[in-house]
């Protein structure tokens, strides 16, 4: 018998409906290797998520007491953040637009299919991006680089941003393209680690803080616009 000895995906859900975080723990708590650590509202997101360490945060982007996009700004400052994505009732650019600016790394509709809210939690975990609200793909392609990326031969150093590596080039392409950390390190022949760490190098060295902002570096740069 062959066994998964991968660890779950943890991951915390953040809403101020309590039928809703009911609804997502039963869904993703019956998929294989995905584990609700806790569900909790916008004030306690925070103090949740140093408790927990959870891999994914699904974070309500409406809610009374504290908004969402407030909440998301507190979980990117700090030190260890999770990968965050941004639930909504309502397909709004704005919110689309303004979320991924803060680090969001999606964005789910609560509509969407409980299959795809497994599959979405596993891509995010493994360093992907997403967005399934339908009318917002033109915004998301500006940041997650479905839009135009850099050509076939992304180790031309005349291509995309100064001041990379051959090496760091070739995983930013892929970033954007939209491949997570397990496919890229499969591409390009070497360990998930090593991925992750030109990942952090890229960050710095282009002033970002996503994978997101990594791919909207790409797009602007094809685009002839220098990041921003």
């Amino acid at each position: 018998m062959l066994y998964d000895l991968r660890p779950p995906v943890r991951v915390l859900v953040v809403d101020d409906e309590e039928l809703v975080r009911a609804a997502l723990q039963r869904i993703l708590d019956a998929a294989d290797a995905i584990t609700v650590e806790g569900t909790c509202d916008g004030p306690d997101a925070v103090e949740a998520v140093g408790r927990l360490a959870p891999d994914v945060v699904l974070l309500d982007i409406d809610m009374p007491s504290v908004g969402g996009l407030e909440v998301l700004r507190r979980l990117r400052a700090l030190p260890r953040p999770p990968v965050v994505a941004m639930l909504t009732a309502l397909d709004r650019a704005d919110h689309v637009e303004r979320a991924l600016r803060g680090g969001a790394a999606g964005f789910l509709l609560k509509s969407t299919e409980p299959r795809l809210f497994v599959d979405a939690v596993r891509l995010l975990a493994a360093g992907g991006v997403i967005c399934t609200p339908p009318g917002s793909a033109d915004v998301f392609a500006r940041y997650a680089g479905s839009a135009p990326i850099l050509g076939p031969d992304v180790s031309d150093a005349s291509d995309g941003p100064a001041g990379l590596t051959d090496r760091e080039r070739e995983v930013l392409a892929l970033i954007a393209a939209g491949l997570p950390n397990s496919d890229i390190a499969a591409h390009l022949g070497m360990g998930v680690t090593t991925v992750k760490t030109h990942i952090g190098a890229l960050k710095r060295k282009l002033a970002v803080t996503s994978r997101v902002g990594l791919a909207n570096v790409v797009h602007r740069s094809a685009a002839g616009r220098g990041p921003e």
